[in-house]
């Protein structure tokens, strides 16, 4: 009887065992669950646009005119540390373009806004200005060295989404 014993255990064990897979997959199966990404959380920026514009020691830039389908989901504005603003957007194609501006030597602000990105040595017009292009691996850019401030506009967006924005871009 004692060698009985010891078999139906084994066997009670993988009845169980089977049992409760059976159970798991059913509750998998019938619970729903969403792998998909939350959606990301449009921001107001209009109050730190205020502050930075009265604080900063140059004109802060943002965007005017861009259609709904370009969400603000980022802003901050640091003047204990050059002056620096920064917007982000979710552009229509799902991509990243933020506005960078700092009073910070240009050449340590421009590789940290850009994420490394290093200069094409393309220019581009954009309205009455000119801009420099900086391609990267992670990063592009396009950067406008002013008096006293650097802006930089960057992302894992296009240059033609990049070019949109800073076409957008006003100070007042």
């Amino acid at each position: 009887m004692a060698g009985m014993k010891g078999k139906q255990s084994v066997r009670d064990m993988i009845l169980s065992l089977g049992l409760i897979g059976l159970m798991a997959g059913v509750i998998y199966i019938f619970i729903p669950h969403d792998d998909s990404e939350p959606p990301l959380k449009r921001v107001d920026y209009r109050v730190e646009l205020l502050t930075a514009r009265r604080a900063a020691s140059y004109p802060v830039a943002a965007p005017e005119g861009l259609p709904k389908t370009w969400k603000a989901t980022s802003v901050r504005y640091d003047g204990s540390e050059f002056d620096a603003w920064h917007l982000g957007f979710h552009a229509p194609d799902g991509q990243y373009v933020a506005i960078e501006q700092s009073t910070q030597k240009p050449a340590v602000f421009i590789d940290t806004a850009s994420q490394g990105a290093e200069d094409s040595k393309t220019t581009q017009r954009i309205g009455d200005q000119t801009w420099q292009r900086y391609t990267g691996g992670r990063y592009d850019a396009l950067v406008l060295k002013g008096k006293g401030s650097t802006t930089v506009v960057t992302g894992t967006a296009s240059f033609a989404q990049l070019t949109k924005m800073a076409q957008a871009l006003k100070t007042s």
